[in-house]
């Protein structure tokens, strides 16, 4: 009894030190591969052997076969030959005894692994092997593995010692990846924000000025970058281009495509040609630099003041609003399908006249669209409403009004779609 009582004492004190020296060394350092090649290295005054490793499992796929990348996302390796990580089936696609360690949480005592069906050779040395799962928050995030050149090297007090070391082991690894995903975190910050400021110089810098009308654009994304668009185009004779348009998608891919789309518009507004052929070609362009289940509505016109005609193509997108000075309001109709889509009809023009004190309002779908708790949208006609209500307002305001009105509505400040404005007022007569 006394042997064994020192034995266990022994055990507690190796124990003791050996996470002692795990933190103090660990608390200096946030580099994985730092923390696990050190880990090693303590393990090797604990517990002899001639290969030692620890595999960190890759949480971004599931583990098991079939997979498209690695189970392994990280490793430091002792006594091993270089493993090629990417036709090692153990890294591949987790099997061998480190796998099924890693699989079922269990610790694995192989005396002879030429014996255990679960084994892989990773060196022809290798004849007996130890594994153990490092665990947190009941979760098995990699595996601690042995191996011996000589037979039945391993007991089940290694075992114990082990698994003591996988706790700092599991304590260290979550610290390193911790650190590791707030950089990079920070780092997507920072890409997105500059991405947010470039997409945003894409945008009008101010609204342009054009006697007898007062005009506002308005561009709020739903995420630090979005898909929708609008911009101004002064032409010969004082004439102005108006554009909105609405990417499908949302994000950075939305966002690339919303920029493609914006070049092409503005190399072709500069010829100054036909509103249909305008179109057209920045459709047969959209069509053969994007994949089919990407498109881009949008409508594109020309107002003319002199004659107070707004001109027009609508390309899929939501009708604009056209809210006449006597109260009544109208949809401008459509006039061919979205762009960058196969077999689209040619398009269309239509011209509607602009008297005095009436209001035409673009908007994208992210306004008419947005719900309610009860997840009942907005929808034309309380867009319809918030317009006529606000219609003896500059355009600008006319703009706040809508943004309080959905706000309103959607009981938050967030927005699960971008939201996109334009506001086209011909003044009163004087």
């Amino acid at each position: 009894m006394e042997i064994s009582a020192q034995s266990v004492a022994r055990g507690s004190d190796i124990k003791y030190r050996l996470l002692l020296e795990i933190s103090q060394q660990i608390s200096r350092t946030i580099d994985l591969q730092e923390v696990l090649n050190h880990l090693l290295q303590s393990l090797r005054s604990v517990v002899d052997y001639d290969a030692a490793g620890i595999f960190v499992l890759n949480r971004n796929v599931p583990f098991g076969p079939g997979a498209g990348t690695n189970m392994i996302a990280g490793m430091a390796t002792v006594g091993f030959a270089h493993i090629a990580e990417g036709n090692d089936p153990m890294l591949r696609s987790g099997k061998g005894i480190v796998g099924h360690v890693i699989r079922t949480g269990e610790a694995v005592i192989a005396v002879d692994v030429s014996r255990d069906p679960r084994y892989i050779e990773g060196r022809a040395e290798t004849r007996s092997e130890i594994a153990v799962p490092i665990i947190s928050n009941a979760e098995v995030i990699g595996a601690l593995n042995l191996e011996s050149d000589r037979l039945d090297t391993f007991s089940a007090r290694d075992a114990e010692l082990l698994e003591a070391f996988a706790v700092a082991a599991a304590i260290s690894i979550e610290k390193s990846v911790l650190h590791r995903q707030v950089i990079e975190k920070h780092r997507i910050e920072q890409q997105l924000k500059l991405a947010h400021e470039v997409q945003a110089s894409l945008l009008p810098a101010g609204a342009p000025v054009v006697a007898g009308y007062d005009i506002a654009g308005f561009n709020l994304p739903a995420w630090d970058i979005g898909g929708d668009y609008f911009d101004y185009f002064p032409l010969p004779d004082g004439r102005l281009g108006l554009v909105i348009a609405d990417v499908s998608g949302k994000g950075v891919a939305a966002a690339l495509l919303m920029a493609t789309f914006r070049a092409a518009l503005r190399s072709e507004v500069r010829k100054d040609r036909p509103i249909p052929d305008v179109i057209e070609d920045v459709h047969g362009m959209l069509v053969e630099s994007m994949d089919t289940s990407r498109f881009v509505t949008a409508v594109y016109g020309i107002l003319d003041p002199r004659l107070g005609t707004f001109t027009y193509v609508n390309c899929g997108h939501n009708p604009p609003m056209l809210l006449r000075a006597r109260g009544d309001r109208e949809l401008l109709p459509t006039g061919r399908a979205a762009l960058g889509m196969f077999g689209s009809e040619p398009a269309a023009t239509c011209t509607v006249h602009l008297g005095a004190s009436d209001t035409l309002l673009l908007y994208t779908d992210g306004v008419v669209e947005l719900t309610d708790a009860s997840q009942a949208e907005f929808g034309e006609a309380r867009l319809g409403r918030v317009l006529s209500d606000s219609a003896a307002r500059p355009a600008r305001e006319i703009i706040g009004a809508l943004l309080e009105a959905t706000r309103a509505y959607a009981g938050r400040e967030h927005y699960d779609d971008d939201f996109t404005l334009v506001v086209v007022k011909r003044e009163p007569m004087s």
